[in-house]
């Protein structure tokens, strides 16, 4: 990939961008495309602005609630439908979507039969966990260090793996207390750009779909202004091809923050009424 001078370029020029640790977390449209069009899936807006999806077991609850303390996306799988979770896992507002997105379409392609595909004896079981993915690609354990750290070839990239014991409802109440963390940013171990976190109990195949996601060579589309300012000197940038679908283009942009808010073509006409907030409900959220 040919370097490009960002310093040159109007904050919406679409460019494609490596590593994807370090890409910035990119416009949200493919995860709400991934829940959107998963069958029988219901999808609640409230407040005008924070989204919540469940499966149609009704085992799967996914929020999206824009002004919480991690914004991003919270996934939470409980056996019983109304009990405490089983597992939960939470993307930070910075997380880069292509790690979200990988996650969330293995969940929603693997939860009809309960993920048994993804079992011992499954046809998709591999026996690989994130962390045999990640040093497939050469990610390399800090020697001496607790927790337990393994880190990128770049050392941009990191997962820390919880030592000792803690009890699962703390695990499940406290993000920063999750077994497993994967983050990203120039000290990705103490200054983390975005994090995601996992507990005990989320399933492998999940977990080791987002290791996949985030250990690709793959060059990922952003719009230049997307790109962390402190991670502008560590990625390479090309040119893209510009979006072939204008509305999907301006509907990205108007996620952004230095865009000038002009709806597309037909867009009140095909946006769907949010759903009434519940009366005195409160905003509080993780």
């Amino acid at each position: 990939m040919s370097p490009l001078d960002l310093g040159g370029l109007a904050q919406d020029t679409e460019v494609l961008v490596a590593p994807v640790h370090l890409a910035g977390p990119g416009t949200e449209e493919a995860v709400f495309s991934v829940l959107d069009n998963a069958a029988g899936w219901t999808k609640t807006v409230a407040f005008e602005t924070d989204t919540y999806y469940a499966s149609p077991c009704q085992r799967v609850r996914i929020a999206n609630p824009v002004e919480s303390a991690y914004g991003g996306w919270t996934i939470t799988y409980s056996e019983d439908p109304l009990g405490v979770p089983d597992w939960i896992t939470t993307f930070d507002r910075n997380t880069p979507r292509e790690i979200v997105v990988a996650f969330t379409k293995t969940l929603v392609d693997s939860l009809p039969n309960h993920f048994r595909d993804y079992f011992s004896d499954g046809e998709l079981y591999t026996g690989l966990g994130q962390e045999d993915v990640l040093r497939r690609s050469n990610w390399e354990p800090v020697h001496g260090s607790r927790p337990y750290w393994i880190v990128s070839p770049d050392s941009r990239a990191a997962l820390r793996t919880r030592s000792g014991w803690l009890d699962e409802y703390t695990e499940l109440l406290t993000p920063e207390k999750s077994m497993w963390r994967l983050s990203g940013g120039v000290d990705p171990v103490h200054v983390p750009t975005w994090r995601a976190f996992f507990s005990s109990s989320t399933p492998q195949h999940l977990r080791a779909a987002a290791a996949t996601a985030l250990t690709s060579l793959d060059a990922v589309p952003r719009f230049a202004g997307d790109i962390p300012e402190r991670h502008r000197d560590l990625v390479n940038v090309r040119l893209a091809e510009p979006m072939a679908a204008v509305p999907r283009a301006q509907a990205a942009l108007a996620r952004r923050p230095y865009a000038v808010h002009t709806p597309a073509p037909g867009a009140e006409a095909a946006t769907s009424p949010a759903s009434p907030a519940a009366h005195g409900r409160s905003r509080r959220q993780r």
